[in-house]
């Protein structure tokens, strides 16, 4: 706080004489009061080591709710229930540690065996105090490289361990732990949840994902065929909901005959609730933060800057969070409008704006004095274009310019959405191959469906879900709307997601092309505003890394002459991948059924002794070489009767 106190006055003081220094005085106030949001952020809680030192040993745990779950089927009859808690203390024997620390519970209950009925399930909402008996135990990650780091994940939600218990166990505590505030917003949360499934009760899952953003009711396949399409940003909430909410709220109001001020006040009270009610982290907030920084420039008669506003919404959310730089969504959600602002909109500024300007007023011949010669031309060809019309089909009435004008802005829209989709899919090639591992092959055609049909659902949604609380018959129209844009939405990503080059796997980048990568989209976000050859020069460039990235060769990393046991971790069983010293390469994978299981295991320990000499299978294993071997189908069939049928033949 003292280091920033000097920063900030020292940049007053030479904000006037040199600029300069006062800028980079600034930056460094900005980056210590990070480093205090970092300190903050680490200095709560006494959890450490001391919750998980328990080893296997049963405890009893106190704890309250911080963020409740949902329930849900089991697929066997039962019910499942996920909590965040944080605990007060840990009890085992006679020993009981005191120690915050967030805790991921896993709460179940199994079918009914008996003819009695089983008690159901409570939901347990914020802020209750729980004593509960289970294990606890630290999150764990996949070993292998590239893979999702679900430890760092969980500690950015406040979790340090994970813990699984029977409902029947679980004994409620007299008391409240937490803050009104976040009780008021769960419940609110709560609430539209139950609305949601009242009003859209075949579709909830998916409704809650895209309005409220509570993913718990999506299944593995869904997610899948959204992440196959590249429209996964639709099943999430995401920037794109509230920039849709905002612009229908402010035109609404606009509508009602509010001024400038209050009609912009409305829409950033309503995006900030909306933000604050979904909780869903930095893409809405940034969002929200570019939202505010637009309208307070509108209401102030500022010129309107995106790249300003991105700027001002990173700086907002990385000083309240540092860490944030490093996650995968904050790279996503900003490199995606940056995409649009940097290269999309100057992109569309040199071919379709100067068309879509000269549509105005086409009535008017005095407008056409402001505008290019070739606008010009197209305004006049418009007119007698409306003329023939007229005399052939209209019986000598000329046809309206303005609805012409409207037809032919409908198709530019068309094109600028296939121009901005494509620049996004182009430029998050190399963070999709490098986090994900994937490359969107089908993402420009379904976000072509996708996205006007996100501009329908979301505010007919919302209205239904304001409807609703007033009466359901009210909200039955907006609902129907809302549904059969659901429908259109979730049948084109089933569709094309269940495309087998939907399906399409890239090798995670190396860090040559990393940098490559990333100098050709910031060639091409410098050039776009340059000379027409330039531009045209930075954009080939940019493609040019995309298809690369998606379309080069893969090449494995193996040493040559040496053999090579690279054990996979998957979670339960073994998978183990073999490399001879010829660079052929054998599976082992332990999972399936038993007879496979043992199949694999006596495949690789026959491959082993064979490549080593220790042992002698006969005819059924022919040696090409002292490290090659071939396996013949009558090896297969011996090893099968003599190790798993226990039959010699």
């Amino acid at each position: 706080m003292v280091a920033f106190a000097g920063f900030s006055v020292s940049a007053i003081y030479f904000l006037r004489r040199r600029a300069g220094v006062a800028f980079s005085l600034g930056l460094a106030a900005i980056f210590v009061t990070g480093a205090l949001a970092i300190q903050i952020a680490h200095s709560g809680g006494t959890c450490g080591n001391n919750i998980v030192q328990f080893g296997n040993d049963e405890v009893l745990v106190t704890a309250h709710v911080i963020a409740e779950g949902n329930l849900r089927n089991d697929g066997t009859g039962g019910l499942r229930q996920r909590l965040d808690v944080e605990s007060e203390q840990v009890t085992t024997g006679d020993r009981t540690v005191k120690a915050r620390c967030g805790v991921r519970v896993s709460i179940y209950q199994k079918e009914s065996t008996s003819g009695q009925r089983a008690v159901p399930m409570a939901l347990f909402g914020y802020g209750e105090r729980l004593r509960f008996p289970a294990k606890l135990f630290a999150p764990r990650n996949f070993g292998n490289p590239g893979a999702f780091d679900y430890r760092e994940y969980l500690a950015e939600h406040g979790i340090t361990a994970l813990a699984s218990t029977k409902a029947e166990n679980i004994e409620v505590l007299p008391g409240f732990v937490g803050n009104r505030a976040e009780l008021w917003r769960s419940r609110i949360h709560r609430s539209i949840i139950e609305k949601v499934h009242q009003l859209w009760p075949q579709d909830a899952g998916l409704m809650d994902a895209m309005v409220i953003g509570e993913d718990a009711f999506i299944d593995r396949s869904t997610r899948v065929d959204f992440q196959r399409s590249g429209t996964y940003h639709v099943l999430v909430v995401s920037g794109m909901n509230v920039t849709i909410l905002a612009m229908v709220t402010f035109w609404t109001l606009r509508r009602l005959r509010l001024g400038e001020l209050a009609a912009s006040v409305g829409t950033m009270a309503l995006t900030v609730s909306y933000a604050m009610l979904t909780n869903v982290g930095p893409p809405i907030w940034r969002a929200t933060l570019m939202l505010i920084v637009y309208l307070l420039a509108r209401w102030l008669y500022r010129e309107k800057s995106m790249l300003n506003a991105i700027g001002a919404a990173a700086l907002g959310l990385m000083v309240t969070d540092p860490r944030v730089l490093f996650g995968a969504s904050f790279e996503l959600t900003f490199l995606c409008v940056w995409l649009v602002a940097a290269v999309g909109i100057p992109l569309l500024e040199r071919t379709l704006e100067p068309v879509r300007r000269g549509l105005r007023y086409l009535d008017s011949t005095s407008y056409d004095y402001a505008l290019a010669p070739r606008i010009v031309q197209l305004r006049l060809d418009l007119r007698m274009v409306a003329g023939r019309l007229g005399a052939f089909f209209f019986r000598g009435r000329r046809v309206p310019l303005p609805l012409l004008g409207a037809v032919i802005r409908v198709i530019i829209g068309v094109f600028e959405l296939v121009i901005i989709s494509l620049v996004m899919q182009v430029g998050l090639a190399l963070p999709m191959a490098y986090y994900f591992h994937r490359a969107t092959v089908v993402a420009l055609p379904a976000n072509m469906v996708v996205v006007p049909l996100t501009q329908v659902l979301m505010p007919s949604a919302v209205l239904a879900l304001a409807l609703g609380y007033i009466s359901l018959l009210l909200a039955k129209i907006p609902a129907l709307i809302a549904g059969a844009a659901l429908e259109g939405i979730a049948g084109t990503v089933h569709r094309l997601g269940g495309l087998q080059i939907a399906d399409a796997r890239v090798p995670t980048p190396g860090i040559v092309v990393v940098i490559m990568a990333s100098a050709c989209l910031a060639l091409a976000m410098i050039l776009i505003r340059r000379r027409t050859m330039l531009a045209v020069l930075g954009l080939a460039a940019l493609a040019l890394s995309a298809f690369w990235i998606c379309a080069g060769p893969a090449r494995p990393e193996v040493q040559a002459g040496a053999l090579e046991v690279t054990t996979i971790d998957v979670g339960q069983g073994d998978s183990i991948l073999l490399v001879s010293p010829q660079g052929q390469t054998l599976l082992v994978d332990a999972g399936g059924c038993r007879a496979g299981r043992i199949q694999n295991w006596i495949l690789a320990k026959m491959w082993f002794r064979h490549i080593y000499g220790r042992e002698d299978f006969g005819s059924s294993m022919q040696w090409q070489s002292p490290t090659h071997i071939r396996i013949t189908w009558v090896g297969w069939r011996r090893w099968w009767r003599t190790f798993v049928r226990g039959n010699s033949g």
